[in-house]
């Protein structure tokens, strides 16, 4: 599944330049990720990167966008 910012997010913009997809982006308030570009970091790296770096906890997984491995490497190649 693709991972979702809450509106904890305090717009510390760390995560940005963490994501190897360019998933996450600036919303109306607080940033956002791009559950069509996010693969949770599958391909890339261990561990989601967002989350890794994130202050205050706010990447957590999407249950409203739930995906298999091979469904989240397949973004990669498009």
């Amino acid at each position: 599944m693709s991972l979702f910012i809450t509106d904890e997010c305090i717009n510390c913009d760390v995560c940005v330049p963490e994501c190897p997809n360019e998933a996450i982006y600036m919303g109306e308030e607080i940033y956002v990720i791009d559950p069509d570009k996010c693969t949770e970091c599958k391909g890339h790296f261990e561990t989601t990167q967002c989350a890794e770096v994130c202050p205050v906890d706010c990447c957590l997984p999407d249950p409203n966008h739930v995906e298999t491995e091979e469904e989240l490497l397949a973004k990669i190649k498009d």
